[in-house]
């Protein structure tokens, strides 16, 4: 079997850099729909031939590293408000991300994973997407 490069790679492990500053939010805490915390913004998808991002790893839960999940969150399902600093919101509620598929961050999403992420919450793959 060939090995297929992931079209995805991970924006603190490569030489990718966002165009404006104010578009970093890793460490920004993540809120669903109804203002309830869900957890915080690790680090982003890049989109390696679109150069455009298309996950949030958000990082949740746990203490003393037991019980952490991660959940790849498409960055059209997150808004950032005027006046809201240092968080963004997922235009969710908290059990529909907390029902996501489960994301292991030490592995580059591959296509099937990024097409279930983008089913469940009923997106389509975007337009000139590389997926």
């Amino acid at each position: 079997m060939e090995y297929v490069e992931p079209n995805l790679v991970k924006l603190s492990g490569s030489d990718f850099h966002l165009e404006e500053a104010w578009q970093d939010i890793r460490g920004f805490d993540v809120y669903d729909v109804n203002g309830d915390k869900l957890g915080t913004v690790g680090d982003f998808y890049i989109d390696r031939e679109a150069h455009v991002t298309r996950f949030l790893d958000v990082k949740a839960g746990g203490f003393l590293g037991i019980g952490k999940r991660h959940f790849l969150l498409p960055v059209e399902e997150v808004t950032r408000k005027v006046g809201e600093e240092d968080r963004v919101t997922v235009n969710h509620h908290r059990d529909t991300v907390l029902d996501s598929p489960d994301f292991d961050p030490e592995v580059v999403p591959d296509l099937a994973f990024q097409r279930n992420v983008y089913g469940h919450y009923g997106r389509p793959v975007p337009e000139g997407s590389s997926t």
